[in-house]
């Protein structure tokens, strides 16, 4: 048996002289890397299966660093991360004080561009070919894009400009798994399948197998390129079209047509585009076949797979969301539910399947779902848009201009609101307090636990204008929900503990923290559920029976719920000293979300502590030392 390779492996430089066999034993071990690091600490499987052969070819045909990988989502940079010098920190991955899991540039040289929001890869992979040219300098810049990611507007903006860079070192690769996390959808998805599965493509093969069987070398030769040239056979392909060569498909786990190919188009002067195909979960069965299933898993045993746990785990927001949408689709005709290709993750596979007529992925494309939905309005529907508070940050400017100004009733589910964990800073919902409640004839909704989420739901979809319900990660404090569609009344908070001297004013789910801090402070609670509109009316009557104020938010501290206290008081002509408390003015990385919580003084005992380094000493103290 063949001596390991892996651990005398410490920078891709190593690989560059191995021959076929030594890469094939290599992309072997790393795939059983990857999956025994990510059983053990949770994170993203399938896709880096996936894409082992093509990182190990990649690193062995192109002089990495100096030339730059840009891989996009960037969820699939595990064999990355192990040939690249980080394989011993992998048991830390997507841990506090860990590797990241995705690219991250202060992490490695290696990781050329910071990535983890889909479709960015080309734009950047070209500006770095540019500056190369403009610097003189001879490198290769590879732009590595699922097919998932290629739906998205911007991808098609950067092959557009690409195109006419004639002189310019960049290839393209499209890993085509037919897998996003949902599975994609629209029309250029079924372009690529098209190619494959064509009436002209299936002529011509029929034909040239029928005509060259009598010459058994060119025959060998016609069966060759059935099998890896389909764009040989379909001359004017779309990217053709846009300016890049184009060369595919072939096996992206073939490692015997991925490196000469590879190692041709390093030659090759101008844009290039190469077609690759893989498969999602490769080399390990059960991901094969439930991709899905093992795209984000948390711990396992691989021997055993995925397993149900014994007592059912407590509600999440996003079931909670959910459940509402099919509920209110029953009673209301009008809505339909719109995600930009988080189908499982924004909790719409029951939604789908019960309302498939009234159900639209529109792939990785914020920006269309968001204006999309506006123009469904505009016809009388209501429209509820499941996205991730980071996503809705790639379609603001539709948000304003489509839906705002229009003043159009599109509910916006925003899930993922506050610290996300193990995703770290790119996937955080830290601004959409601060970004939402400036814009006009905007409200946003701050529900506390899982039966108001449901509430406020439904109280969003009742109004005749843009709604924002933002709603955390995972289970909150455990509060079932009614399976009435009753609303909450817009605008109005409630007293949830009556105190002294101190208000504390929570919106969100960091109220039941704030419960806790109280009884050690004897400090009032308020529930404010709403940023806009706030109930100025309850927050002057606390204002004037209290000393101080508290604001509580799990979302940046700058220009959030605080901030519109603070505003409200002055506007009253009210003055207090108010305490802001919420995410601080940096980046929160990657890690378990009640550690990082803690680690910013958003937990109960931190709560507590800045509220007493503030107000203690202060007059009369107004809080016990």
């Amino acid at each position: 048996m063949a001596a390991p390779l892996l651990p005398t492996i410490h920078d891709p430089s190593a690989i560059r002289h191995f021959d076929r066999a030594q890469l094939k034993q290599l992309a072997d071990e790393v795939r059983t890397c990857v999956l025994d690091n990510v059983s053990r600490t949770g994170g993203h499987l399938s896709s880096n299966l996936g894409t082992v052969e093509l990182t190990v070819a990649l690193h062995h045909v192109f002089d990495t660093p100096h030339d730059r990988l840009v891989w996009d989502v960037g969820h699939q940079t595990y064999p990355h991360k192990i040939l690249t010098g980080r394989r011993e920190r992998m048991p830390s991955l997507r841990q506090i004080g860990g590797i990241s899991g995705f690219p991250q540039r202060g992490e490695s040289e290696y990781d050329t561009f910071g990535t983890a929001h889909s479709s960015t890869s080309i734009s950047a992979a070209l500006g770095m070919a540019l500056a190369a040219r403009q610097k003189g300098e001879d490198r290769h810049s590879v732009a590595i894009i699922g097919d998932g990611a290629l739906t998205a507007g911007m991808a098609f903006e950067a092959l557009n400009n690409a195109g006419v860079c004639d002189d310019c070192k960049l290839l393209v690769i499209l890993n085509d798994n037919d897998m996003s996390i949902s599975p994609p959808v629209g029309a250029l998805n079924r372009y690529l399948a098209q190619l494959m599965s064509g009436n002209f493509y299936a002529a011509a093969k029929n034909v040239g197998k029928s005509v060259l069987r009598a010459a058994p070398p060119l025959f060998e030769l016609a069966k060759r390129f059935e099998q890896h040239a389909k764009g040989m056979v379909v001359p004017a392909t779309l990217f053709e079209q846009f300016g890049f060569n184009y060369v595919g498909p072939i096996d992206g786990h073939d490692l015997d047509s991925l490196v000469p190919t590879l190692e041709n188009l390093k030659h090759l002067d101008g844009p290039q585009f190469l077609h690759v195909v893989t498969k999602k979960g490769q080399g390990y069965k059960l991901a094969e076949a439930d991709p899905v299933a093992y795209h984000g898993p948390s711990k396992f045993d691989p021997a055993v797979g995925l397993v149900k746990p014994a007592t059912a785990p407590k509600q999440t927001f996003t079931q909670v969301f959910g459940s509402w949408l099919c509920d209110m689709a029953a009673q209301d005709g009008r809505l339909v539910g719109i995600t930009p290709a988080m189908r499982e993750g924004s909790g719409m596979v029951e939604f789908e399947q019960r309302f498939p007529e009234r159900y639209y992925d529109v792939g990785i494309a914020e920006q269309h779902a968001v204006t999309f939905a506006a123009g469904l309005a505009c016809e009388g529907l209501k429209p509820v848009v499941a996205i991730y508070s980071t996503f809705l940050q790639r379609a603001y400017d539709q948000l304003i201009h489509d839906v705002a100004i229009q003043n159009l009733p599109v509910v916006f589910a925003l899930d993922r609101a506050g610290l996300v964990g193990a995703d770290g800073a790119t996937h955080a919902g830290a601004y959409d307090i601060a970004f939402l409640r400036c814009i006009p004839n905007m409200s946003v909704a701050c529900p506390a636990d899982e039966a108001e989420c449901r509430q406020l739901l439904s109280s969003a979809f009742a109004q005749d204008h843009p709604v924002a319900v933002r709603y955390p990660r995972g289970a909150g404090a455990g509060v079932t929900p009614h399976l009435t569609l009753d609303a909450l009344p817009i605008g109005r908070g409630e007293i949830r503990r009556e105190g002294r001297r101190i208000a504390i004013l929570a919106f969100g789910s960091l109220l039941y923290p704030a419960l806790k801090a109280a009884e050690a402070l004897d400090a009032t609670v308020v529930n404010m559920r709403w940023v806009k509109p706030l109930d100025v009316e309850l927050l002057l009557k606390v204002a004037a029976g209290h000393d101080c104020i508290v604001t509580l938010e799990e979302g940046a501290i700058m220009g959030g719920a605080g901030s519109a206290v603070i505003e409200a008081l002055q506007a009253a002509a009210m003055l207090k000293p108010v305490l802001q408390l919420g995410l601080p003015d940096r980046f929160i990385e990657h890690g378990d979300p009640v550690k990082l919580l803690e680690s910013i003084g958003l937990d109960a005992a931190g709560i507590e502590q800045s509220i007493r380094e503030r107000f203690v000493g202060q007059g009369p103290a107004l809080v016990r030392a």
